[in-house]
């Protein structure tokens, strides 16, 4: 029988229903500190990512343990915010930031603008002036690094959507230093997420450290360098650095420049705290075929549909027999709607629970409504403890909002 802590994972679903997230307040807090740890001899910051997960009670038990956050829109700002994280420790990323979140970023007094191009550069120092404030800024730049993982989250290639080239960066700065309403304080680099190797962050560091130079050299006071996130995780069979490792390739890249270190974790703090929890409605064979039918689909976790990425599931329960290849599905009606191809899976029967795994991270923040479908509970677990973070959405929350105007519709 599976647990979280010391709760009975069918305990969880017996109260709150399938299917449903459950995450775990203990493993947020050791990946936290682990990490914290592990950059514990030179000045840092973690500024968690939102995107990975943005439920109120995850980020709050990350901020408790004394995070920031990451944020890339109003809407995370906002939840950053309302979680309690200090907007001194909050970043701002994102590639198309509007002038209403650039507005609400300035007012409420963050940390760090990573602008993206000098397009955004014109806006934030137009915001800012008009706002009587200085904006503090780091470009993010592209030091055109292959970090080897899917191409919808490699992100510091040259033709890529985001920052700017590092070729441009020293007329960038230059352009930035003649502005009145910014302020250059660092350097941002990101080149992608669910990173399982070491190599692409050396090489991304190296070229970043020879930029530094320059830019001091030029005039420019770098104190921050924000070296991103992207540390993997191990889904199956993958074998990622651990903390440590990680920040002796960070350490040695960057502690002699005297710098404070930024980093944006999301995923290596979230990902495998938490799990999917669906039950069985059916199993069915189509030829040879074997389908598992679940209660939870695409719209709940999507990464398998859209990454073609593995999540470990399992029966909550003893197995039954020997496994049988099988592919686990969802009641979605696209063939795309699956959370596991060609697995082996042993016999299961209607009401059977399954776990899927991983689910902490782009599991709850990716969901949707396709199908009309409301989306999942979410339950957060210390010790003995449980309690549930987001309610399951009703019939009405699908029309929420929603107006029917007679005169146009007849």
């Amino acid at each position: 029988m599976l647990f979280a802590e010391d709760v009975s994972l069918a305990q969880i679903a017996e109260a709150v229903g399938t299917p449903c997230f459950v995450y775990s307040a203990g493993a947020l807090v050791a990946a936290y500190d682990a990490l914290d740890a592990a950059f514990r001899g030179v000045p840092h910051t973690l500024c968690y990512a939102l995107k990975a997960n943005m439920n109120l009670a995850v980020v709050r038990t990350l901020v408790a343990r004394g995070a920031g956050a990451d944020v890339t829109s109003g809407g995370e700002l906002f939840r950053a915010l309302r979680a309690g994280a200090p907007a001194g420790r909050i970043v701002y990323s994102g590639v198309g930031k509007t002038d209403d979140e650039i507005d609400r970023a300035l007012d409420a007094g963050i940390k760090l603008f990573n602008v993206e191009s000098r397009s955004e550069l014109r806006r934030i120092d137009l915001r800012a002036r008009q706002s009587g404030v200085r904006a503090p800024i780091a470009f993010r730049v592209n030091p055109d690094v292959d970090p080897k993982t899917h191409p919808y989250v490699s992100t510091g290639l040259r033709t890529s959507k985001f920052g700017i080239p590092i070729s441009e960066a020293m007329d960038a700065y230059a352009e930035a230093k003649a502005l009145d309403g910014v302020r250059i304080v660092g350097v941002d680099c990101h080149i992608g997420s669910q990173l399982t190797r070491l190599e692409p962050f050396a090489d991304a560091l190296s070229r970043v450290r020879s930029l530094i130079f320059e830019l001091r050299a030029a005039g420019h006071a770098i104190e921050i360098v924000d070296v991103g996130g992207g540390l993997g995780v191990r889904y199956s069979e993958e074998r990622p650095p651990d903390a440590g490792e990680y920040a002796a390739v960070v350490c040695k890249a960057l502690r002699d420049l005297g710098c404070e270190i930024v980093l944006e974790p999301g995923r290596w703090l979230t990902a495998n705290a938490g799990v999917l929890l669906t039950r069985v409605l059916l199993e069915k064979t189509n030829d040879d075929k074997r389908f598992v039918v679940v209660d939870g689909a695409m719209n709940d976790l999507i990464r398998p549909a859209l990454y073609q990425a593995f999540q470990t599931i399992e029966p909550v329960g003893p197995p039954r027999g020997p496994t049988r290849p099988v592919d686990v599905v969802g009641p979605v009606c696209e063939s795309g709607d699956f959370l596991a191809k060609d697995r082996p899976f042993p016999p299961v029967e209607r009401g059977d629970l399954l776990a899927v795994r991983g689910a902490g991270a782009y599991g709850f923040a990716m969901s949707s409504n396709y199908n009309a479908r409301p989306r999942a509970a979410e339950v957060l677990v210390r010790a003995d403890r449980f309690a549930v973070v987001r309610e399951r959405e009703s019939l009405e929350d699908l029309v929420r909002g929603e107006t029917i105007p007679r005169e146009i519709t007849g």
